[in-house]
Order: structure tokens, then sequence, then C-alpha cells
């Protein structure tokens, strides 16, 4: 049985059950960190208010009620009973108030983007089509420089400023992926993380690899990025079978 609008009244309902729900089967697919990682949502038109889970919750346990309201303005956000985690506030703060046009920003360290962060060379060549839906959409961190403090999240937001490329690997540490919504991020998130495996198990074989051209790969990105609904899609699928269950995600 459908549980959704338990507390419409509640602002900004909608988008806390959509994060809500990304944030639960994150857990279910093991790309979470325990109660550690954050996914974070702009509900203002500069993106400086944003919802972010709250601290230490496990994503497996996160209601669409328990989502914080930060102001990344604020200096005072991390004093009170509901401050977020201080690595939350560096890294997400930092890109909320430097990228606009990251309106919801999911970072994990699941375990095959995390496999590719710590590779020497992080690059994901296109050779399949998972693998070529992030053609030329991707940026390389590879400054990292400890755990995700205020300076450090400043530093990974410089390197966001191209709109055109929506995920960081973040060498040594793991993936940051942005988009214009929670379904449209997850989305982004799912498929990195699937290309990724690709990646990685074609390695184990210590086969030659058979890479797409740079042509055909950004060929398939776009025709990918067109695709009709695809993200809205899945994370509605996705909220249907956590309906289904009674999960008490949307409460």
């Amino acid at each position: 049985m459908a549980i959704t609008n338990i507390r419409p009244n509640m602002e900004h309902w909608q988008a806390r059950v959509d994060l809500a729900a990304a944030f639960r089967w994150t857990a279910r697919l093991n790309m979470h960190e325990g109660v550690a990682n954050h996914f974070s949502l702009a509900i203002n038109e500069d993106g400086t208010r944003f919802l972010m889970n709250p601290n230490q919750r496990h994503f497996a346990r996160i209601n669409a009620s328990d989502l914080i309201e930060v102001d990344a303005n604020d200096p005072d956000a991390l004093t009170g009973a509901d401050a977020p985690d201080p690595t939350a506030w560096g890294l997400h703060g930092g890109i909320h108030r430097a990228c606009p046009h990251a309106r919801c920003v999911m970072h994990v360290h699941s375990i095959f983007a995390t496999v590719l962060a710590s590779l020497a060379d992080s690059r994901l060549p296109p050779i399949d089509q998972n693998c070529a839906t992030f053609f030329d959409r991707y940026v390389i961190d590879d400054g990292y420089g400890g755990l995700a403090f205020e300076d450090e999240g400043a530093r990974c937001a410089a390197l966001l400023t191209d709109p055109k490329q929506k995920v960081m690997i973040m060498g040594n540490h793991g993936v940051l992926v942005i988009g214009d919504t929670v379904a449209d991020t997850f989305n982004r998130l799912y498929y990195f993380e699937r290309a990724a495996e690709t990646y990685i198990r074609a390695l184990q074989t210590s086969q030659p690899l058979r890479v797409l051209s740079d042509e055909i790969a950004e060929k398939t990105a776009q025709e990918l990025e067109a695709y009709p609904e695809q993200d809205v899609r899945h994370l509605q699928e996705l909220k249907a079978i956590l309906d289904g269950e009674g999960d008490p995600y949307a409460t």
C-alpha cells in the first residue's frame, strides 16, 4: 500500500520523499558507507538552501521527515541539535554555494567508483553503452587533501564549473554526482557505478579492451541524454517497490 504524502503540509514534501527513496535504494544497492556520505537537494533559486540527511543516520533508516534544511551562508549552521556533519557542510555547502547549477548533489564511496578513483589513471574509457554515457562528462580530482572540511569542499567545488561535467571522480576518495533533480542525479549515480563495474571487471580479464571511437561515444552520450524520462521512470519504479513493501521512507 502506498504511504506517500503522510505529512503533505511539511515544506518541500515531494522533494523530501524523492530524496528519502534515493537514500533507501542506495543502501539496498550497498553503495552506502554506513552512517557516512551525504545527498543534498537545493530548495531555493541560488541553491544555497538545501535539504540533506541528518548527521550520522544510516541511509537505510532515512525518512522524508528526517531531512534537515541547511543554509550554506549561515555561519551558525554547525551549531545546534540538527547541525549537519562537518564534512557534509564542507563538501555540499561549498558546492551549493559556488555551483548553482548543481541542484542535487550525491556523494558516495561505492565500491567500483572508488576502485576507479584509486587507480593512477582514473579515466573511464567508453567500452560499452553505460561507459559511453559519461564520455567527456566527468572531471577527475587528483588533489585529494583529506576529509572534506570547508577548505577541501571549496577546492572540490572549483572543479565543477563546467555544467556539462556532472560527475567528479574523486581521486583516493569516491565519486560525487550532480544533477537537476533527485531522479536525474540518482539515475546518473546508479549508471556511473554500473559503468565503473563493467570497466573494472574488464580490466580483471587482462584482455585488450574494445574502446568506442570518440565520435560514437559522444553520439551515444547525446542520445542517452535525450532519452525520454528514463530518470523519472526509474525513480518512480523504485518508489513503487518501496511503497508496495510498506517501507516508511515517505513518512
